[in-house]
């Protein structure tokens, strides 16, 4: 039986079915996405869009859609969907019956007495998406035809009729071939059956309209290039196979293909296997070289942040691979010289490595053996803290960190509207301030235990190590408030009730005096705990945006200032249990419990970025995110060592 699984009247209410997503992606970087009655709603939205290096690794699309037609008795009956502007044609969706997400997306139609399911999978190991049709039910013979729809663009832009675009195909075997612009690779589309016929008779679709970018404001009209349309006739029990691919396939082997596709992809019996296949889909091997996605499908790939945040989380406690973990990062590594070492906007995410390889310790690695390989490279980062080396923020006198650049969104929080930060939190971080102390009190710890005798490192950082004790806590503490400040500048403390404070009780090494860490986790608990995460802003502050809605401008506004992060269950989770203890446990697990039974939203099958603030928390943003995913598994890995204790 199907974990996942959606019946008619769903189905034919767009309401709902447009708002539901399905998502498969591969190693190579590309990924297939739909609403589960295969309207694309958003720009991003396709059957194959690939990664590709000659333009800069950025991802494109070009297969956006595939049109299927029943002919039946010299009678057409169109299964597709396509909005234009206010209306949908044809309305395809009429025909839906069944909709299961797992082991990979099937819709099932029903055309009179004719029943035809379709199957959807994305190749792991190459850049090809195959779509499995097969006449279930069918007093006769129908013909069953095919219209690809190509966009030959990058995925953030929108397409439109153009002369430059080639739209003659090559024929090869079992189908056609096309490349609409220079410097493009060919896209081959071909079907398993050798009997079917092509008939080419290309023409531009236009006026496509994407209701998720209407709806938020953006561009959300385009055209896209019809070539012609694949024509087979089958009989019941009969099955074809289309296959759009970079390389000229061998259609023989696609039905077997497909077949193993869906063997490879498992069986989903538990949300934690569902969590587990999430995980493996957000780490990508795009020419041999593993790196963390942060969010399907418009996110970007080896992010700084991103990528040290859900590393443990992903391959540790996801996929329990340690050498996938020590390879991510040394990539990452690799790539991000100049934000680890001299520059970022997000001035806390290079303290955030001491976390990461705190995490792989605790796990069972050889901390040895990772300080003698990361050792170098914790102490390079914390040393580019020290003034006169970064120009967006530096070690103060008293030892803590001073971020500050005019107009620039120095942390995590980072969204603008009208061009201004909407959190620009210049001065004293709490959370950033938390990390340092972290970072410098690991690589004092590991350089003492296995650097030089009489190490330099160790004289010099402990003093400063000392003085940040010494600062932080009357930097931060609010005995009124009975918190800590989110930030301090030149006007004093930032009491904004913010998750940034939960940080500084979290890291393994704390610079606040562990008797205060009940009193700040009983405001965190009143004021930002939801059923679905930590609110980023607490409801009682006059800026307090409960719904991420509206223009790009509403949803920026909110963004930080009320919607609930997933991802913060996981610090907050760990200090709730060190605080509280066992008797936590039924707590922690409520909180995970409420993003299974939004497996059927946003992203089916999938863990959202964000969501509303306030009741009934509905899903936003990436509907499938590296942070969420991790955060997920860390929270349930948590759970499983109290149960076991």
């Amino acid at each position: 039986m199907a974990f996942l699984k959606f019946n008619k009247s769903e189905l034919v209410n767009l309401a709902y079915s447009l708002k539901r997503e399905i998502l498969s992606a591969n190693k190579t970087g590309a990924y297939c996405n739909t609403s589960i009655v295969t309207c694309n709603t958003r720009r991003y939205h396709g059957l194959l869009a690939v990664t590709l290096d000659r333009f800069g690794g950025d991802r494109f699309l070009l297969l956006s859609d595939l049109d299927e037609s029943l002919i039946v008795g010299g009678k057409q009956f169109n299964l597709g969907i396509h909005c234009y502007g206010d209306s949908y044609e044809p309305r395809g969706h009429k025909y839906v019956v069944d909709f299961c997400a797992d082991p990979v997306p099937q819709i099932t139609y029903k055309v009179g007495e004719i029943l035809l399911r379709k199957s959807i999978v994305l190749a792991q190991d190459r850049d090809q998406v195959l779509v499995r049709y097969e006449i279930l039910e069918s007093p006769t013979p129908v013909v069953l035809q095919l219209r690809p729809y190509l966009a030959f663009r990058n995925i953030h832009d929108l397409t439109h009729e153009n002369p430059d675009a080639n739209t003659t195909g090559t024929e090869i075997q079992n189908g056609m071939s096309y490349r609409l612009y220079a410097n493009f690779p060919n896209l081959n589309l071909q079907v398993s059956d050798a009997r079917a016929k092509f008939v080419a008779g290309p023409y531009w679709n236009k006026n496509i309209t994407y209701s998720d970018e209407y709806r938020r404001g953006f561009d959300c009209r385009e055209d896209l290039v019809v070539p012609g349309w694949f024509e087979s006739k089958l009989k019941p029990g009969d099955a074809i196979v289309f296959s759009a691919s970079l390389m000229q396939e061998d259609p023989t082997e696609f039905k077997r293909r497909f077949n193993t596709c869906v063997k490879n992809a498992g069986e989903i019996t538990s949300y934690r296997d569902q969590l587990r296949r999430c995980a493996d889909t957000l780490i990508t091997c795009h020419n041999g070289r593993k790196r963390i996605h942060a969010g399907y499908s418009w996110l970007y790939t080896g992010l700084l942040r991103e990528t040290l945040m859900a590393l443990p989380g992903l391959t540790l406690c996801g996929l329990h691979d340690p050498k996938s973990f020590e390879e991510i990062l040394d990539n990452l590594i690799a790539d991000e010289q100049e934000r680890l070492f001299r520059r970022t906007t997000q001035v806390e995410a290079p303290l955030r490595l001491a976390s990461a390889l705190q995490y792989y310790i605790d796990y069972g690695a050889d901390e040895k053996a990772v300080w003698k390989k990361y050792g170098i490279i914790v102490r390079g980062i914390i040393e580019s803290y020290l003034p006169g080396e970064r120009a967006e923020v530096s070690m103060q006198p008293n030892g803590l960190l001073w971020a500050q650049k005019e107009g620039v969104a120095l942390s995590w929080m980072n969204c603008y509207a009208d061009g201004h930060p909407v959190t620009e939190r210049a001065g004293y971080q709490v959370e950033t301030n938390a990390m340092w102390y972290n970072a410098i009190c690991f690589a004092i710890e590991m350089e003492g235990k296995y650097g030089a005798k009489k190490s330099r490192f160790v004289t010099k950082w402990t003093a400063i190590r000392d003085l940040i004790k010494a600062n932080f806590q009357p930097m931060f503490w609010n005995a009124q408030r009975g918190c800590l400040a989110d930030y301090v500048d030149n006007n004093g403390q930032n009491l904004d009730i913010r998750p940034n404070q939960i940080y500084a009780i979290a890291v393994k090494y704390s610079p606040v005096d562990e008797e205060l860490a009940p009193a700040i986790l009983r405001v965190v608990d009143n004021e930002l705990v939801t059923a679905r995460g930590i609110r980023s802003l607490s409801p009682r502050d006059v800026k307090y945006k409960a719904v991420y809605e509206g223009s790009q401008r509403d949803r920026d506004l909110a963004y930080h200032q009320g919607c609930t992060h997933p991802y913060l269950l996981a610090p907050y989770v760990d200090i709730s249990f060190r605080v509280k203890g066992a008797s936590f446990w039924k707590r922690a697990e409520w909180l995970v419990e409420g993003f299974y039974n939004d497996l059927g939203k946003h992203g089916v099958g999938a863990f959202s970025e964000l969501y509303d603030g306030d009741p009934p928390h509905e899903p936003h943003g990436a509907i499938s995110s590296a942070l969420s995913t991790a955060a997920l598994l860390v929270v349930e890995h948590m759970l499983d060592q109290y149960k076991e204790n």
